[in-house]
């Protein structure tokens, strides 16, 4: 195994030594041997392979913990998130378009309509939930956690149709610079909720009341809403609100929902608030 200095292996990888000391300390490409007295690199030649995987990840706007998943999977199942994260990269950029062409209307004084919103009438319910902090590359990777790992496979049913849809509450700003508060919600059976409740103690069970609420349902398959994406649904549930002269009672959320065409891509993200 030939071992070559940072340096070396920077211009052998194309990566700059601060990127590889970075992904050092990400546990993304972490070097062969380490000088105990000096600290410093040593890379394997054998690394080169997964450095440039690493760079194009990169080049591919793949967010940084997202590249440790990919990495961590094999071939197969790599693909397809390497093909999800493209899917939502040009759904993003279809979101920036229309939002260029909203704020293009606003100044020449028209008005659009960016999403059809509707109203909905929600029962009461119990629901698990918890609360963290969060920016927007980590909103799937802990909703994959939570809702996947743990509580699906931890066998807790949830009521039928929409009142079962698991969902996220945006209680802050949250982007690739903002790590707003996230509720974490996943609806439970009255009759089980006590049991369910004692089977993840980490997790608060509330209940929520019947209510009414206003929706928008962009295309987001696989429940991946991009910030651009949600800020303009956010903005259309506001606008209609005003419009209506109807008071949200809560955060924004975002529900995932069975796909109604039925494509294979998993839910569909549907914006939602809560109204008085």
């Amino acid at each position: 195994m030939g071992l070559v200095a940072i340096g070396e292996f920077a211009r052998m990888s194309r990566l700059s030594p601060k990127a590889l000391r970075l992904y050092d300390e990400l546990g993304l490409l972490v070097p062969a041997h380490v000088d105990p007295d000096t600290g410093y690199r040593k890379y394997a030649t054998a690394q080169l392979e997964r450095a440039r995987k690493v760079a194009d990840l990169r080049r591919l706007g793949v967010p940084l913990a997202r590249i440790k998943d990919v990495l961590a999977m094999d071939a197969g199942p790599a693909a397809e998130e390497i093909r999800a994260h493209w899917a939502e990269t040009e759904a993003e950029h279809a979101a920036r378009r229309e939002l260029a062409r909203l704020l293009l209307d606003r100044l020449h004084g028209e008005k659009s309509v960016m999403y059809e919103v509707t109203v909905r009438d929600m029962p009461a319910r119990r629901l698990l939930s918890v609360v963290r902090r969060a920016h927007e590359d980590e909103l799937i990777p802990l909703g994959r956690e939570l809702f996947i790992h743990r509580l699906r496979r931890g066998g807790v049913p949830r009521p039928e149709g929409i009142a079962g849809a698991p969902f996220m509450i945006y209680h802050g700003e949250v982007s690739g610079d903002s790590d707003g508060p996230v509720e974490w919600c996943w609806p439970v059976l009255d009759d089980q909720a006590a049991a369910a409740a004692a089977g993840f103690p980490d997790l608060e069970l509330r209940t929520e009341p019947a209510h009414q609420e206003a929706r928008v349902r962009p295309e987001v398959p696989g429940g991946r809403a991009g910030a651009t994406k949600a800020e303009l649904a956010i903005e259309a549930l506001a606008a209609w609100a005003a419009r209506e002269k109807r008071t949200p009672s809560g955060a924004v959320r975002l529900l995932l929902v069975p796909d109604p065409a039925g494509r294979g891509t998993g839910p569909i993200g549907e914006f939602a608030v809560p109204l008085k």
